[in-house]
């Protein structure tokens, strides 16, 4: 496996450790000691971006940049690029596997064939582009300057001129609100239009002392990146993630800003420093998502405070499948049991096995 996160962006985080006994064999790699790799049987080093060369655009959605990314570093103990260790699994596995998989290119064979088939899309939007030694050599970005054209862009803006030759793609070919093809999947949780049903869990369905569980995204990393780093110190309270609390909530609580706090459900238990606000509406508190679990081996709680130890992982209907996470309820108190130390990151400099 390599990529994805899936131990902090999955809902109910030890109903995937269940899931993840099954396999016979779990392999990853990866750059920190995170919990994906912790839970691994083989973690394989891999090298950062500043270990390898590479390409990138930036822009956010926009993908205003395209960007050389050069080596700065050699790999560092014993990491190694994903092109070559997937490389030689292909030898390992079949001889001559290694070029099926590389079809014979080098590492800057490939960037310079994406490069040039950017290159040759490029061209047909009269966007001009360097030749690939050009672009790599003057290691400069890219930029695609502002397009009137594309800014002006509006989406269905033929069909609200005329609808009836401008046709969308659904059965009546309008905009619907209604869908006979949806209400004959016969799904009682997803009918055919927009209806408000209620959720599992939430606070409208909150026994006494439960509250609402809400799973923002945090200010100072993106999603799960950077959990690890210097940054975390501008943050963490009581060196976990920071669940903010009510003021009337923590009161009846008796627990006070800097608190550790344990939260708590069927699903889980987590391990968080307490934030007092009335920023946040009474009966919710807020963990954000992305923090890295750090589940003690002898309690099971997460030290580091992950909140989807604590969400349920359920879709948001049979037909849509989509996260469910802020439908959850907890229960918190303030901790005054052993405080457990926490093995948050290192970069992996050689190969580990659970």
């Amino acid at each position: 496996m390599a990529g994805g996160a899936n131990f902090t962006h999955h809902q109910d985080t030890n109903r995937l450790i269940k899931a993840w006994q099954k396999p016979e064999l779990i392999v990853i790699s990866e750059i920190y000691w995170t919990a994906a790799a912790k839970h691994a049987d083989i973690v394989l080093p891999i090298t950062t971006s500043f270990e390898r060369n590479d390409m990138t655009m930036t822009g956010d959605y926009s993908n205003q940049h395209l960007v050389p990314m050069k080596q700065v570093v050699e790999p560092q103990g014993e990491a190694r690029n994903d092109f070559d260790v997937f490389a030689d699994m292909a030898e390992m596995i079949k001889a001559g596997g290694r070029d099926v998989y590389t079809e014979g290119k080098s590492e800057m064979d490939w960037l310079k064939g994406f490069y040039e088939a950017a290159q040759k899309g490029g061209r047909a939007a009269r966007v001009r582009m360097p030749n690939f030694g050009k672009f790599w050599d003057d290691n400069e970005l890219i930029e695609m300057k502002f397009n009137k054209k594309a800014a002006a862009f509006v989406r269905h803006a033929d069909f609200r001129a005329d609808p009836v030759m401008n046709p969308l793609g659904t059965p009546s070919g309008k905009i619907e609100i209604y869908s006979k093809t949806i209400e004959g999947y016969g799904y009682k949780d997803c009918p055919a239009h927009p209806t408000w049903m209620e959720p599992t869990e939430f606070f409208g369905s909150a026994k006494e002392g439960e509250l609402q569980l809400m799973t923002a995204h945090a200010a100072h990393r993106l999603h799960s990146q950077f959990n690890y780093a210097k940054l975390r110190e501008e943050y963490a309270i009581a060196d976990r993630e920071p669940i903010s609390i009510n003021t009337e909530d923590a009161k009846a609580r008796g627990i006070q800003s800097g608190d550790l706090v344990r939260a708590f459900n069927d699903r889980g238990q987590v391990l968080v420093g307490a934030l007092v606000t009335d920023g946040i509406k009474q009966g919710s508190v807020c963990i954000h998502e992305g923090g890295w679990p750090d589940l003690d081996p002898e309690t099971g709680m997460c030290r580091n405070g992950g909140a989807n130890v604590l969400t349920s992982d359920i879709p948001t209907s049979r037909l849509a499948n989509g996260c469910a996470a802020n439908s959850s309820l907890v229960r918190i108190e303030k901790y005054t049991g052993k405080i457990p130390g926490l093995m948050l990151s290192r970069r992996l400099r050689m190969l580990s096995h659970k």
